[in-house]
């Protein structure tokens, strides 16, 4: 599990023209952690530090150190709000974590093993990732900062289902808790368009033909 620290402080000037007040300094992203028995307290995060650690996608998947005016807190990233048209972080949502208790929360599947894949380098099939993200529950501690999932082996015409996915301990796939009509699909390896038994069939034809001529 990665290990991310932001430094923030508690916020005080509130509503929307402190928020924009704040964005306009250009230092800090205004913010709010909530959960756990702690009421709701907006923040403001240091900057320059939140911007290098959302580069890494991990980020989003780990359990991350928020000092607040010199207090440790563990949280998730709930939510990012954007702005509509400049690449800027308008406010971010922390949730409280607690090292007894499971929590909710996407991670990104990883894909492996493409370039030897049976499916693709042998029978020349093409991949297509259907999910790119898994909703997991684990313990804090258990948090994975991805899933993988390996094609080596896999062959053209297969779809990879949820069910396939190999988890660490202690880590659960939140839909197939709902019953085994949400093993949802999350890739498959299929013949590219175009290339039908028609047309392979064809070609053989001619290739026998042009051997012939000769």
């Amino acid at each position: 599990m990665s290990d991310f620290t932001l430094n923030a402080s508690v916020r005080n000037d509130l509503g929307k023209g402190a928020s924009r007040r704040l964005r306009r300094a250009n230092l800090e992203v205004p913010a709010i952690v909530y959960g756990g028995e702690q009421a709701p307290q907006p923040i403001s995060v240091e900057k320059a530090a939140f911007y290098k650690a959302i580069e890494d996608e991990s980020f989003f998947s780990s359990v991350l150190n928020l000092v607040i005016d010199g207090k440790k807190e563990q949280v998730v990233v709930r939510d990012l709000q954007r702005h509509p048209y400049k690449p800027l972080i308008t406010h971010a949502d922390f949730l409280r974590v607690d090292a007894t208790h499971e929590i909710t929360i996407n991670v990104p599947l990883h894909v492996l093993g493409e370039e030897k894949s049976k499916g693709i380098k042998d029978q020349g099939g093409e991949l297509h990732v259907l999910s790119n993200e898994v909703q997991i529950s684990c313990l804090p501690k258990d948090l994975p900062d991805f899933l993988e999932v390996d094609i080596s082996d896999v062959e053209m015409g297969t779809t990879l289902h949820l069910s396939d996915l190999k988890l660490p301990a202690g880590v659960t796939l939140v839909e197939l808790t709902h019953g085994a009509d949400h093993d949802n699909a999350v890739l498959s390896i299929t013949k590219p368009k175009g290339r039908s038994e028609a047309t392979e069939g064809e070609s053989e034809g001619e290739e026998g033909e042009e051997g012939n001529a000769e």
